[in-house]
């Protein structure tokens, strides 16, 4: 289903045969197929999500983070809406605050919005 353009699969930064079967989550490929399939029970922070992943991996290896929601390179992301705090991703030393619902970043938050200019 993945090479069909139909899911996104998300592993953890494992190596080896390890790697191959074990899968953190699964998203739609991307939010048209969350707005199409799911009708009235959408739930935000999956399509906030999904469309982070589906910038990201065209050009980026994209991992589960054990701090954030995202790992990419030695970056942690942790996504939410405006009031969305950063204890999650605090003790990372490259965390960032990806923020649905604002126009403009500041210190390590960047608008959701952005990553849609990466594609």
């Amino acid at each position: 289903m993945e090479d069909a353009g139909m899911v996104a699969q998300l592993r953890g930064q494992t190596a080896g045969i390890r790697a191959l079967g074990k899968v953190d989550k699964v998203y739609l490929e991307n939010t048209n197929l969350v707005y199409s399939l799911a009708g009235e029970n959408q739930n935000t922070g999956n399509i906030r999500e999904t469309f982070f992943l589906n910038q990201l991996k065209v050009s980026h290896q994209v991992w589960t983070s054990s701090l954030g929601d995202f790992r990419v390179n030695d970056m942690e992301f942790e996504l939410g809406g405006k009031d969305k705090g950063i204890k999650q991703i605090k003790s990372a030393q490259k965390g960032y605050l990806v923020k649905d619902d604002i126009e403009s970043g500041y210190h390590n938050t960047i608008p959701l919005w952005h990553f849609g200019l990466m594609y």
